[in-house]
């Protein structure tokens, strides 16, 4: 009777680690991930009901626990990392000491929001949308429990940047607990709740916890996918500098009947100002703004292989003629980029008013490439507005100022995220891909940059690893504008990632 149950009980050792150890085909992790789908859906939406913006404390506390309860469920170590300003969640879970192991980030924090700009009642409350008649209309989110439609989108802050990838992570995590299916490595998970404001005390959480963090490599769930939609990967992302002009008029707002043409007006001479740091090609006219960058052929080559057609960007955007800078929408990617991303003066619309306007302010990013130094390029900003007649003060100008000086500015900058970039042919990439293509097939994207930034550079210098974007979000979402959205089939297709990338083993 003894020998027996000692049979029994190897038997069932064996079959439970044959369970344990299992690796997934396509099909079943197709099914597993559809299974899943009603109710990861549920939890998403509860997810994006959270207010996230990095600025506050109460959110941040109220999506930390909300994590917390998540990573506890799934038997996950955690440990809450105090830092100067907002709080990082770590979370683990060691399959054996000896194993590789992964870093997953995970960017829990939005943008803010302006409720009178989104075409819904709160954009904390998520919607499920459908295209009717080319416009997006309000149905019954429960329908997501009976019936399947790709298209089909959910909008709300954060759906796409970040908590959408971060849930289709967080459902695959499920489905191998609830299939008792041990992932294929260690993993460690970094949460951050103000990516949006350039992660400011992420560098020094990362030194100071350097042993806790390390890992083999790291893999980051952020960013959106290609503009073709297909399944991406991204192997570094731009960094980015930020700043602000204001252009100083008169002492206050003067009527335009009884002091125009006698009390100069601002906007005019701030648009000539700004209007020439591009040429009429599109390029940034910053002397040494694109130095030190020079693509081989090689490099060249893997560019061209990103499927990606001109004519369709160009439809999608609304645009005629994109700004020479490379030879296509990948190759602009690896240069350095100026935009004005806001410009404010007197009133406009319903508010206008008949006003000399007394200054005029103007918000700045420059997207940097690791051949740029940020510093070097907003020196260079700063004298070319200096060369262009400006005095610049440090805050509000004086009245001897204002008499003295004919132009007259104020300048500030920040450096934020730095830029990275990993090696496409390598073990990181080649593992991703490995996985990708088990369940996409030859439709993986793999990007050689983003044009976005994000906060790696503490990861890569300090624990000295690859890193790579997973891009689950589609193209057209809206990140960080009114109505950002995820299409219903680009989460199930992250769910879908996320599952067997869990399942590839690291070698």
């Amino acid at each position: 009777m003894n020998s027996i149950r000692s049979l029994y009980g190897l038997l069932f050792i064996l079959i439970s680690f044959s369970a344990q150890a299992q690796s997934l085909s396509k099909e079943k992790i197709y099914a597993l991930s559809k299974e899943k789908f009603p109710k990861a859906i549920e939890s998403y939406n509860a997810f994006l009901e959270l207010p996230n913006d990095g600025h506050y404390p109460d959110q941040i506390e109220d999506n930390l626990i909300y994590c917390q309860k998540i990573f506890s469920d799934l038997k996950f170590e955690l440990k809450r990392i105090e830092t100067t300003g907002a709080p990082l969640l770590f979370a683990q879970k060691i399959v054996r000491k000896s194993a590789k192991t992964v870093l997953f980030y995970m960017q829990i924090d939005g943008q803010a929001v302006d409720t009178l700009a989104w075409d819904q009642p709160n954009p904390f409350k998520p919607v499920l949308k459908e295209k009717q008649n080319n416009s997006w209309q309000i149905i019954d989110m429960n329908l997501l429990q009976e019936q399947f439609n790709p298209d089909w989108r959910i909008f709300a802050r954060s759906s796409s940047d970040s908590k959408g990838p971060a849930m289709s992570l967080i459902a695959a995590l499920q489905i191998l607990q609830e299939q008792r299916i041990k992932q294929a490595y260690n993993i460690k998970i970094i949460m951050d709740f103000q990516e949006e404001m350039g992660s400011p005390t992420l560098p020094k959480a990362v030194l100071d916890n350097k042993d806790l963090l390390s890992a083999d490599m790291l893999f980051i769930m952020d960013g959106t996918r290609h503009v073709s939609n297909l399944p991406t990967l991204t192997y570094g992302a731009r960094g980015i500098a930020t700043a602000t002009i204001k252009f100083f008029g008169p002492i206050e707002p003067l009527h335009s009947g009884q002091y125009g043409n006698y009390a100069p007006n601002p906007v005019f001479q701030a648009t000539k100002l700004l209007g020439g740091l591009k040429n009429d090609q599109g390029k940034v006219t910053l002397p040494g703004f694109y130095d030190g960058i020079n693509l081989s052929n090689e490099e060249k080559e893997i560019l061209q292989r990103t499927l990606e057609n001109k004519d369709s960007i160009m439809a999608r955007l609304g645009i005629s003629i994109p700004d020479a800078i490379g030879e296509s929408y990948e190759e602009s990617l690896q240069y350095p980029s100026l935009n004005i991303r806001g410009l404010s003066s007197g009133w406009v619309g319903k508010e206008v008013r008949t006003i000399i306007p007394s200054e005029v302010t103007a918000e700045i990013d420059m997207r940097l490439v690791p051949e740029s130094d940020g510093k070097k390029l907003m020196e260079s900003l700063k004298t070319y507005i200096e060369e262009n007649g400006y005095h610049l003060v440090d805050s509000i100008p004086t009245a001897e100022e204002r008499i003295k000086y004919p132009k007259l500015a104020s300048f500030t900058f920040r450096l934020g995220s730095l830029p990275f970039r990993t090696e496409m042919n390598s073990e990181i990439g080649n593992l991703l891909n490995k996985a990708m293509k088990k369940v996409f097939g030859d439709a993986v994207v793999n990007m050689r940059t983003t044009g976005g930034s994000q906060p790696m550079s503490p990861f890569i210098t300090t624990l000295n690893i690859p890193a790579v974007s997973v891009r689950i979000p589609n193209p057209d979402n809206n990140i960080h504008s009114p109505n950002e959205n995820l299409r219903i089939g680009n989460f199930l297709e992250g769910i879908i990632t996320c599952l067997a990338i869990l399942n590839e083993p690291v070698k």
